[in-house]
């Protein structure tokens, strides 16, 4: 399933910002939220591109790690099957950061972008971050927001397969769970 590239630079970051920054199980592996450097390292990593490198101050740091767990919600909700609440969550983060359609000229064209009221790199990724939920659940996609169905995983992503049938977040997972599965089918 293709989204909209900006789209998919957008749901990418989510679930690297979400998946970087918040606490849970990253595979079998206990995952806590990062502080301090490593925060900020996260956050960058998270939002960067071959073609875009922010620098992240720790306030900017901690303010993305607060959206990550708003983000994290709405894939869990969106992954349980209730549209309705991601929606609601989608719409409250849209109206935190006071999301703004904008066009932006491009090496390609024109392309859709959304900011926050301000040039902060905290509030301008906050808004593009929801907005790409937003568009995401308001087309027939918003299924395709995922949680790790490998147990204790839950790391987030999003589901680009054609058949939408993608149930992990990683080969590693997926190759964990059937393996363990052969092995119960083996006995």
């Amino acid at each position: 399933m293709l989204f909209d590239s900006h789209v998919r630079i957008l749901l990418d970051a989510g679930a690297a910002l979400v998946n970087a920054t918040t606490a849970g199980h990253d595979g079998t592996e206990a995952v806590d939220v990062p502080t301090g450097r490593a925060l900020q390292d996260a956050v960058r990593e998270a939002i960067s591109r071959e073609d875009y490198r922010p620098t992240v101050s720790p306030a900017t740091a901690r303010a993305l790690g607060d959206v990550a767990a708003d983000l994290r919600a709405v894939y869990a909700a969106a992954d349980g099957g209730d549209l309705d609440r991601a929606a609601a969550l989608v719409n409250d983060l849209l109206e935190r950061t006071d999301a703004r359609p904008r066009l932006t000229h491009t090496e390609t064209g024109w392309d859709l972008h959304f900011h926050g009221p301000d040039e902060s790199v905290a509030r301008g990724w906050a808004a593009g971050l929801a907005a790409g939920l937003a568009l995401a659940l308001g087309s027939d996609r918003g299924g395709r927001l995922g949680v790790c169905a490998a147990d204790p995983c839950d790391r987030v992503f999003t589901d680009t397969s054609r058949n939408g049938g993608r149930r992990f977040c990683s080969t590693r997972c997926q190759n964990r769970v059937k393996a363990a599965a052969h092995r119960h089918r083996s006995r």
